[in-house]
């Protein structure tokens, strides 16, 4: 086993036989209780609890900065079969936390069995400080979240068994949930860098290290990407797809964007409630549209750019989470599989009539994208750097690159 599964027991007393004692919690605001066999961080978290649907990519989806400051329910059963490795990672900073706070698996982790892994899950767990429980009824879980919605909850990790629970009731109920709530600090970078890594060298790459730099000189535009909770392949596919990228933080002000010349300005994805964030981030996008810079936005960019024009965005039941998410851009008719990450959503009765929208989820009806009609933006609010489809939704990021040459000299 990759952890402690069943290492607390509880003496039956003479004659009697040992009991393995749970070694992992999970409390809902509601009351709910559920015990499992704890396995990465020591601990407890609180966080709001939601499920994901994919069956692969969990590496990923457990370092994407957008999930600061949730627990997340995997709906496919065997996570941590393959392992971990580096080039997996999502968060810029391979090292630095994602804000996740917690993670909750249906059957134990086994040992990686994958050419790619370099290390276990718990290992990397607890090297992350997420606090994880397996052995749990996650179909169960899942079926409460989508009749009640994503709850309150806190997770707990104590290898002995012993657990305070009036101390997880206490953490549980400090946690103010996501609305009203900016995480972007938690996640974005604190400076500015560059960027030109580019994208996956296949074939016959060698792992790890299966990343290319972009060659000197191929770069056609100049790109200033604001860091919301950036994902490595966002970053990668600007620059596969030519660009000079220059990252910089979420409170870099209009003027140091404009001072660096951009082609184009791209919105990053992160956490927490839009509102809170678009208190500091929407008068900066303001002023750069109002230069006629092109845009583009995905998942909170998405969101900073509908703030950006007057519209407003509100939080979902149960949010999107997921690799499977069938989305129509009206624009070409298409329906593309994509992945998804979001707890809130733009109001599309809320769009000017300057903005159009271009998509639509078709499992819910809602807001997926949108393009201003009076400026070269454009935002979507799924990932199509993701690769679900497993590259329906590529074409973003050229059409990004040819708004950027219509644009005036």
């Amino acid at each position: 086993m990759a952890h402690e599964q069943g290492a607390a027991q509880v003496g039956a007393g003479k004659g009697g036989w040992d009991e393995a004692r749970p070694t992992a919690r999970l409390l809902l605001a509601d009351g709910t209780l559920v015990e499992g066999d704890g396995l990465g961080a020591i601990g407890a978290a609180a966080g709001e609890l939601c499920f994901n649907t994919a069956i692969t990519g969990y590496e990923e989806i457990l370092t994407d900065p957008s999930y600061a400051g949730q627990i997340i329910t995997f709906t496919f059963p065997h996570i941590g079969n393959v392992g971990v490795n580096d080039d997996d990672v999502e968060t810029v900073n391979m090292a630095g936390a994602s804000g996740v706070r917690g993670a909750v698996f249906a059957a134990d982790v086994t040992s990686p069995s994958n050419w790619r892994a370099t290390r276990d899950l718990d290992a990397w767990l607890k090297a992350r400080g997420i606090v994880a429980i397996a052995g749990v009824d996650t179909r169960a879980l899942t079926a409460l979240i989508r009749d009640k919605g994503m709850p309150n909850a806190v997770i707990a990790h104590a290898p002995d068994g012993q657990f305070d629970d009036a101390a997880l009731k206490a953490t549980l109920d400090g946690f103010e949930g996501l609305e009203g709530q900016d995480l972007v600090p938690l996640v974005g970078s604190p400076q500015r860098y560059g960027w030109d890594e580019a994208g996956w060298s296949w074939p016959g790459a060698a792992a790890p290290g299966a990343y290319s730099a972009r060659a000197e000189g191929t770069a056609t535009k100049r790109v200033v990407a604001i860091d919301y909770g950036l994902k490595r392949n966002i970053l990668r596919m600007l620059t596969t797809a030519g660009c000079e990228v220059t990252v910089v933080p979420a409170t870099a002000s209009a003027e140091d964007i404009l001072a660096l010349n951009p082609d184009g300005v791209f919105l990053s994805n992160g956490p927490g409630d839009p509102a809170a964030t678009g208190k500091y981030a929407v008068p900066v996008i303001q002023a750069v549209l109002e230069k006629k810079i092109p845009t583009f936005g995905i998942c909170l960019g998405h969101q900073m750019l509908a703030l950006a024009v007057g519209a407003t965005t509100s939080k979902m039941h149960q949010g999107h989470h997921g690799a499977n998410h069938p989305v129509k851009d009206l624009t070409t008719g298409k329906v593309e599989i994509t992945s998804m990450n979001h707890g809130f959503a733009v109001a599309r009765d809320s769009l000017p009539a300057t903005a159009r929208e271009t998509h639509v989820s078709l499992f819910d009806g809602t807001n997926c994208g949108l393009e201003l009609t009076d400026r070269p933006a454009f935002s979507v609010q799924h990932h199509p750097e993701a690769s679900p489809g497993p590259q329906d939704s590529h074409y973003l990021f050229q059409r990004f690159v040819e708004l950027m040459d219509r644009k005036p000299a």
